[in-house]
């Protein structure tokens, strides 16, 4: 069965964050364990670009909106080298063909009755880019962005018949595993079954010019939500699907959709509605992830305490940034990270870990050992349950069971010290025996990091065929 997977689209009225490097790796590692398995994988990222939010960023940087969001439209697109990524397609919002699609949806769910026209006064959240209902505010304020005063504005808007679908909702809700982790999947059924509202889908253009055009409605622009959700087909080439990738993927395929927690009812609940009405299938699944905190409190420009994946890479590399990001922070649960708690976790277990371990036994090998060490079929064998534990986003775990073969084969060098019996004549062909065995576990090792770390396992596959030590693959940190 063909494979589908997105991350939501970052919206670019700042730079790329680490919480959104996190998703990446997180869908790209998922993209290639399905590879390595032989699936069909078509994997999509891209930008987020209209919107109150960006409108405002750039005329407070005195700069066209247009060439404001290519500016950060080209960080977040830069992610895909530093991070080495693999996407099969990068959609940004103002593109041609994504504002045919965004509007094609609004004609199709307006076809079917689910979209009409009054005039509506409430609070506007400018961070979340939408209107909030009493169950979203606490102490007056937008609970996901308590530090922003809400708007309150009245508009003549168009409004989408969320309140039709509630019964649908409740059912695709009710199915497991429709959202990991569970409590997730809880949380959104709870808001469906306190009743749904009918939610604004456009802001008149006198407002709010940055935005794709309501078609038949010149004065009217999209809501940004509303627009942006499309693109998870509209990558897919919908709704002309001239290649048939959007029937190969989305209709017969599996899909599956990555997203943080504060996402639920944007992904879980609006998007869901938005197919139905359109006459589509739904998501098949959605993975929420935590967030990232620095020192105990949540990370912020004002504290200093912002952590960008282009620092990340700049200090660690690409292949440590990924293994810190998989490893080290929840798939989950929100995760507290700082400079020196990633500087421990670089040093104790790529530096004087994975790293040490291949150039000890590669150094040996190639000075003691005439040939390449030959590979088993096992050695190229990758089990089921190593697949199952990233099938259920069980990151961490899977890369415990990976450092623990370092372990073992760290374990198996200090008991067998093959560097010692390899000079003596009479133990020297037990340390060949042992030492074709520590190469073998490290090549084992590498196939098993090729979905988290690919250069890395690459580097260890190389050398192992060749015979050589790497170059090194961690250096130390300069202090």
């Amino acid at each position: 069965m063909a494979r589908y997977i997105t991350t939501t689209l970052p919206y670019v009225n700042a730079e790329p964050h680490i919480g959104f490097a996190l998703e990446l790796v997180q869908t790209d590692s998922l993209a290639r364990s399905w590879r390595l398995a032989g699936l069909d994988v078509f994997f999509s990222t891209g930008t987020d670009e209209h919107g109150q939010k960006i409108l405002e960023a750039a005329k407070k940087q005195g700069k066209e909106v247009q060439e404001y969001v290519d500016y950060y439209a080209a960080k977040v697109e830069g992610l895909k080298d530093i991070l080495s990524l693999t996407p099969d397609n990068f959609i940004r919002t103002t593109s041609p063909e994504h504002k045919e699609a965004a509007q094609e949806m609004w004609r199709r769910c307006d076809a079917t009755g689910d979209i009409y026209k009054k005039e509506y006064t409430g609070l506007y959240c400018v961070g979340c880019e939408a209107y909030k209902t009493s169950k979203e505010i606490e102490d007056g304020k937008c609970v996901i962005h308590s530090h922003l005063t809400l708007e309150e504005i009245t508009e003549e808007n168009y409004f989408f018949r969320l309140s039709k679908y509630q019964e649908y909702l409740e059912e695709y809700l009710s199915k497991d595993e429709i959202i990991v982790p569970e409590w997730r999947r809880q949380e959104a059924l709870t808001f469906v079954k306190n009743g749904l509202e009918d939610f604004s889908i456009s802001r008149s253009k006198e407002k709010l010019s940055w935005g794709i055009p309501v078609p038949g409605d010149d004065t009217q622009v999209m809501y940004v939500w509303f627009d942006a959700l499309t693109d998870y087909i509209s990558t897919l080439g919908w709704p002309e699907d001239a290649e048939g990738k959007f029937k190969k993927f989305w209709e017969d395929g599996k899909t599956l959709q990555m997203a943080g927690k504060d996402q639920v009812r944007f992904q879980s609940i609006m998007w869901q509605a938005m197919l139905k009405s359109a006459g589509m299938p739904a998501t098949g699944q959605v993975f929420y992830h935590g967030f990232i905190n620095s020192g105990g409190q949540k990370m912020s420009k004002s504290l200093g305490n912002v952590i960008s994946p282009y620092e990340l890479v700049d200090k660690y590399g690409t292949e440590a940034t990924r293994y810190l990001l998989l490893r080290h922070v929840h798939p989950v649960e929100d995760s507290d990270v700082t400079w020196e708690r990633l500087d421990e976790w670089y040093t104790a277990n790529l530096v004087n870990g994975l790293g040490n371990l291949v150039a000890r036994v590669m150094k040996l090998s190639e000075e003691y050992l005439t040939e390449p060490v030959a590979l088993t079929d096992l050695d190229h064998v990758i089990d089921a349950e190593f697949f199952t534990l990233l099938d259920t986003f069980s990151f961490q775990e899977a890369m415990d069971r990976i450092f623990a073969l370092v372990g073992k084969g760290d374990e198996f060098m200090t008991t067998s010290e093959p560097y010692k019996k390899i000079k003596v004549e009479d133990t020297a062909e037990e340390a060949r025996r042992d030492l074709r065995s520590l190469v073998s576990q490290i090549a084992h090792i590498a196939l098993y990091l090729a979905p988290f770390m690919p250069a890395t396992s690459n580097s260890i596959l190389s050398a192992v065929h060749e015979n050589k030590k790497p170059e090194n693959l961690f250096p130390r940190l300069v202090t």
